[in-house]
């Protein structure tokens, strides 16, 4: 088989797709993109038995089908130090040579048979379920919650974003146990009620490609995989299996002390003083007199310490809270909103973070962090 294809064109394709590919892959053929032509149409695929990324090439110039297995670290090395230009690739699937000429050269390449490339999982028709998400939807629900996400060996549950879909709406929600992300949007919704646990990796998979994506998504799952079809990619996914936790049981509820401050000065004064927290809990403390917050950190062992005091809105008593400040300068980073809303009820039960006004009025963001101790 034999075909012309624009060398940016087919990197641009090839770098989407071969973040799928694993360091440490158990079968050898998934060191290698899957190249299939007919009609025209070259389809190429990456796949680490977990996630599989599919995407595909509209040709002009084509002769020939047929399946054949492209060693993915050599190709993509070649094409990236190629200009934009027209590069023809002469494949023989019976000896599995690979010949890529361009206009002054000719590279060689042996390939391996495709059909030992593992077979794409079909979705069970009985458990069929699907949904038609906005790109928009989907990517900022993961953008949102992807940070918040646990490297749990001992909990997989955790190690993903759960999401909950209803008539109403579609929550997404992230947790590792120290903080939880729950986002909701009510301007999108399903025929029925259902929930799955995507993982890390595919979810930060889709983060890559959404943003080129101009229509909608269809979301089809069953109780064990996922497909997101997009216009020029495919992503086939295993979900986690297991029961999310309970989230809204560790939201509280009840938050009479209530502090707004403007997002991007509360960000940068957190920055600038965790540099002298200690190193192994990085704990800051905000404490609330009036209308001022004063964030401090010290590290006893360095001798080292800071504080900085910022103006904000306080409705509430007098108060001391601690939290690490890594997640605090994480969730604040996340969050949209010029001004943020903390909602706290006292120093040992989690802080709830909002956006004080949102662009979107169908968007609901909560974000919540657990305290920690402040040592006397």
């Amino acid at each position: 088989m034999k075909f012309v294809v624009s060398s940016m064109e087919l990197l641009g394709h090839l770098q989407a797709i071969s973040r799928v590919i694993s360091n440490k892959n158990t079968l050898p053929i998934l060191d290698n993109f899957l190249f299939s032509l007919e009609d025209g149409l070259l389809e190429i695929t990456s796949s680490d038995l977990e996630s599989t990324l599919v995407t595909q090439i509209q040709l002009e110039n084509t002769d020939g089908s047929g399946v054949i297995a492209v060693p993915a670290r050599i190709l993509s090395d070649t094409l990236k130090e190629f200009p934009d230009i027209p590069l023809t690739f002469e494949i023989n699937t019976e000896s599995m040579v690979i010949v890529i000429q361009s206009e002054n050269g000719k590279f060689t390449i042996m390939g391996q048979n495709g059909a030992e490339f593992p077979q794409m999982p079909v979705i069970k028709d009985d458990q069929k379920q699907q949904v038609e998400l906005e790109q928009e939807v989907l990517l900022s629900g993961i953008a949102k919650s992807l940070f918040a996400t646990a490297d749990d060996e001992l909990r997989p549950v955790m190690n993903g974003i759960f999401m909950e879909l209803s008539t109403d709406d579609i929550t997404f929600v992230a947790s590792d146990a120290h903080k939880l992300v729950r986002y909701k949007r009510t301007d999108a919704h399903a025929e029925g009620t259902s929930s799955f646990i995507l993982p890390k990796k595919p979810a930060s998979l889709l983060k890559n490609i959404l943003p080129r994506e101009e229509n909608k998504v269809l979301l089809e799952f069953d109780d064990r995989n996922a497909f997101f079809t997009l216009t020029n990619y495919k992503l086939v996914c295993r979900l986690v299996e297991g029961n999310y936790p309970s989230y809204n049981s560790v939201i509280p509820t009840d938050n009479p002390f209530r502090m707004s401050i403007d997002r991007l000065s509360f960000h940068n004064t957190l920055k600038r003083v965790s540099v002298f927290s200690n190193q192994a809990s990085n704990l800051v403390k905000l404490t609330l007199t009036g209308n001022q917050l004063t964030i401090s950190a010290q590290d006893l062992d360095f001798s080292i310490s800071a504080n900085e005091r910022l103006s904000c809105q306080y409705e509430g008593e007098d108060m001391e809270i601690g939290f690490k400040s890594t997640f605090l300068i994480e969730i604040l980073a996340n969050l949209a909103s010029d001004d943020v809303i903390l909602e706290m009820s006292d120093p040992t039960r989690a802080g709830i973070l909002l956006p004080a006004t949102s662009d979107n009025e169908h968007e609901d963001t909560l974000m919540l962090l657990m305290p920690m101790m402040i040592n006397a």
